[in-house]
This record gives C-alpha cells, structure tokens and sequence, in this order.
C-alpha cells in the first residue's frame, strides 16, 4: 500500500505560531548559539538568493497559498495529523493549494476532479518521489520499490513485484499460510474465552498475527524469537515506521542537514539501518544455504526465493544487486505489515463501534459458510456485505492519509495553474475520501454505500483511492485484500464482540489516531471474544 513518511509537528491539530516555536526551540536546544546565529544567516542568504532567482524571469501563475511566515513558510500551520490539519486549509485556499513547507514548495491536491486531471493527462510528470534522509539510510539509496524516483530501475523493479511476488497465483500460493496464522489466532481466542471472561488486547494479537504472516509469505518463517543480537522484527519494523515519519530539519532546509546530524537523528537512523542489514543478511545466507541443501529452491517459493532466482536470471534485463534485494524485502516488510495490520485493527474497531453492521456481516457469514469449523477461501468471494465492510473501512482510515509523497519531474499545468518542477506533492486522499460532494453522510461508518455500486479499488474512481492512484499505485493491493478479509471473516464467524463493561457505549469508543508509516488507532481496541461453539 502507498505510505506516508513526511511530517509530525505539534501536539494539536491546529497549532499557533508560538507553539511551533517552541517546539522548533526544543529541537534545537542542545546546539551552542554559534549554531543558531549560523542557521539564520544561512536562512537570510537562501531567502535572498531566493528572491533574487525569482525577480529575473516573469511570474507564474501558482495556486493559492495560506500566508506564510519568514523562514518556515507553512509550516506552522500544520499539527500533529497532517491530513487534518490540511483539509482544513483546503477548505479555506481550494483543492489545489501550495505550501511551502520551509524551502520545500508543495502542492496539496484534495478533490477527485483534480486528482482525475493528473492521473489522465499528466501521471508521468508527477510520478517520481522526493528523496528525504530517512528513506535514503533505510532502503540503501532509494534502490527498493516504494521510494525509488520515476525511471527504468523503478519500472523494472516493479515488474518484478507484481509478476513475480504480488501476482494473483503468487497470492494464492501462500494460501496455507494465511490459514495457519489464522487458526493460530484463533485457537488462542478460544483459550482466553474458556479462561472465563476475560478482556484482550486484540490490536496487538491482530498485528501480530498479520506480522507473522507477513513475514512467512516475504522470508520463509515468522522469525517470532531472535537471539540477544538482533531485536524481533516486529519491534524493528516499528522502529523504522516511527522514524520515516519524524521530523527532518534537512528534508525542509537543504543547506541545513547537518543539524539532523549534530541532533543525533542521523546516528539513530543508521543504526536502525544496521540492524535491519544484518538481519536482511541473515535471511539471506539462511536462503543461500537450504537451496545448497535442497539443490534448487523448495516447492514453495517465498519472497526471497524469488529474488535469489531472479538474481541469476540472464533475461532479467538489469543488475539486481545484493543491497537492490534486501531494500525490495525491506520495502515489502515495511509496507506490508505495517498498512494491513492498521487496516485489520481500525476494521474490528469500526465493527464494535457498530453492532448493527456487525450484526449484518456476521449474518452474511454465518449463512454461508453454514456449520463449517472455520470460513474458506472460496466462500469469501461470496461475502459481498463483508467486501463493503472493509471499502468502508478503507474510506475512513486509509492507512496512508496522504498516499505517499510524489515529486514533479517538469513544469505542468493544473486546473489552470503553473506547477513548476520539483515541486512535492500529497494527494490527500482522506480528504477525498470523506468529502461531501462525493459521499453522503461521509462522516458515518456505513457500508451499504457500497452495495451495487461499481466503486472499486482499480484507481479510476479517483474519490475512492485508498492504494492510490496512476503508475505509482500500490502493487500489493490484491495480496493485502485477501489477507485481510480472510483474517477478519474467520474472526466474525467464530466469535461474538463485546466491549468490556467499563468501556461505555459503543459509539463512544475512542476512535484517535497516532501516525507512523501508516496511520494507526492509537488507543489498543480491548474487547471480550465470546465463542460461538467449541470444537473438540
């Protein structure tokens, strides 16, 4: 699925100037103030040289833009969740606005007719990604899938995802898999019901279940324990996830990246990049070794497998290095796991918020699969109500708010306005997604919206576009879906949900948000399984 690593400011969703001050000060403390006096005077110089690129050549026409500040520009205007804090101006300035966010000029596109525009007249100009310092030390210099800029290695490299490891029978090739981990999850709902009645925290058993699954399909085995050298996956990839969506000084003032290394946020992420390569590494020779034993790779190819046999393949039409695998796994870890489990967590959140819609796709469920021990894949496609279940989920809560961040290659026009080259831009497709015009009562979890509507996730109902949009939509779309839906169907056929009695009513539960590589509930969901049967 399309991420989202690009800002976190503030404690509120509006702040005030004083506040990102504050802030700003807190960051910079520790320097002496030879530092500062030199960070203004190399901000004074970038403003005048600036001005005086600007004064030679005649005006463009750009979009409207708030009022902005000497120095930072926009970016006091912007609070802790940025898809929030960005509608709000988008309702004031338009559904294209530029901001600019310290040196960076970005442009906000908020609405399905301007996203539209893009995509059919203009989706290679606005198809590279910007290059930040995070995605650069973590993914070995921007040589995965996700954060590579637009050219042949990305359209080679993704050719290789959807063909060789994200098609439909490469999907249903890991179908055992998803069975296992579910019916492991499962089992384990069942104990805590016959220990009485007792509450969990089914957001982590969710993300752990899906991280596990994850893991199996991209590395071969769930690596759920580590030696003392490396830390668990799951705990790593968090790690990563936290730090993409930090705040850089250097990805909004160029000339000023040394802070970023002087602050210490550059020592911490080479760190997480260390360890992540000696684990990359470990997995890899692991593989090297069982194809040596076996003579060839085994009958089910996981993820790795497939690039280690691809490596060799003389026809393969470029160089598929060692660092280009492990940031192709490390891309696939990263996305995967972290946007299907926030997806699971925020869909079982909506349905206990919701005992009406439960109700009705457990009804559907239950019908179907009739007497069975657990749902099967066949049946799934049969669960139409269930399908509008998670569209809704996926309208409300995409995991990505803002997709992932796309870079201008050349100067275009849009909806009548210059956008010049190199320009950021964020689709804010959870502005979209909740946007009157386009959905009724766009605030409400109601999934009967999508039944016998044609809406889908093909990327051409651009007020529907949850994986995004154009050649950088994500590829992985059919592999997240099914892990999904299967998961959350056995979870609804086996078990009734329940908050626990000291929650309040359900359409009190606490539904906030806490951002990383994807946006996730932020308050753990606690319910109480109640088991339909128990099987011997």
């Amino acid at each position: 699925m399309e991420s989202t690593p690009f800002l976190k400011l503030g404690t509120k969703s509006q702040m005030g100037t004083l506040q990102f001050f504050n802030n700003l000060w807190q960051l910079l403390e520790p320097f002496s103030i030879s530092i500062y006096l030199l960070l203004f005077l190399l901000l004074l110089l970038n403003i005048f040289l600036s001005k005086r690129n600007k004064s030679c050549g005649s005006k463009p026409k750009l979009p409207p833009s708030p009022p902005k500040l000497p120095l930072i520009g926009n970016l006091h205007q912007l609070g802790e969740h940025l898809h929030r804090s960005l509608r709000s101006l988008s309702d004031k300035y338009g559904p294209l606005m530029l901001l600019n966010l310290g040196q960076i000029p970005t442009l906000i596109v908020s609405s399905p007719e301007m996203v539209g525009e893009i995509v059919n007249t203009h989706d290679v100009v606005f198809s590279s990604r910007p290059k930040t310092t995070a995605s650069d030390i973590l993914f070995y210099g921007h040589k995965n899938v996700l954060f590579a800029p637009y050219g042949e290695f990305w359209r080679q490299a993704r050719k290789i995802c959807v063909l060789e490891l994200l098609s439909l029978k490469k999907v249903q090739s890991f179908q055992f898999v998803r069975e296992e981990e579910v019916e492991i999850l499962v089992n384990s709902l069942r104990e805590v019901c016959l220990g009485g009645n007792n509450s969990i925290d089914l957001s982590k058993m969710l993300i752990s279940a899906s991280n596990n699954a994850m893991s199996r399909c991209i590395l071969g085995h769930s690596y759920k324990e580590e030696d003392g050298s490396i830390k668990r996956l799951g705990e790593l990839s968090h790690q990563m996830s936290k730090q993409l969506a930090a705040i850089c000084v250097g990805d909004f003032f160029p000339s000023l990246r040394f802070i970023d290394v002087l602050r210490g946020f550059v020592g911490r992420l080479r760190s997480t990049f260390r360890a992540f390569d000696a684990f990359n590494d470990r997995v890899i020779e692991e593989h090297k070794e069982a194809r040596k034993f076996h003579g060839g790779p085994s009958e089910t190819e996981d993820f790795v497998d497939v690039l280690l046999r691809l490596q060799h393949d003389p026809m393969l039409g470029f160089e598929l290095t060692h660092d280009h695998l492990k940031a192709i796994l490390q891309d696939m870890l990263a996305a995967g796991n972290d946007t299907s489990s926030a997806a699971a967590v925020w869909l079982m959140a909506e349905l206990v918020r919701n005992p009406r819609v439960m109700k009705k796709a457990q009804e559907e469920l239950r019908r179907i699969v009739g007497e069975k021990s657990k749902v099967e894949t066949d049946g799934i496609h049969q669960m139409e109500y269930l399908r509008c279940v998670v569209k809704e989920t996926l309208r409300l809560h995409p995991p990505a708010p803002l997709l992932s961040p796309r870079e201008t290659t050349a100067s275009v026009q849009i909806g009548g306005y210059e956008i010049p080259a190199k320009t950021r831009v964020l689709i804010n497709a959870w502005a979209i997604q909740r946007d009157p015009r386009s959905w009724d009562k766009p605030e409400e979890f109601i999934p009967e919206r999508f039944e016998k509507n044609s809406v889908n996730f093909n990327g051409q109902d651009f007020h529907f576009c949850p994986f995004g949009i154009g050649r950088r939509r994500c590829p992985g779309m059919a592999f997240g879906l099914v892990n999904i839906e299967y998961l959350i169907a056995n979870l609804l056929y086996s078990f009734d949900w329940e908050l626990p009695g000291d929650c309040g009513p359900p359409e009190d539960l606490d539904m906030s948000e806490i951002s990383g590589l994807s946006v996730r509930k932020k308050v753990p969901l606690h319910v109480l399984p109640v088991a339909r049967f128990y099987l011997p």
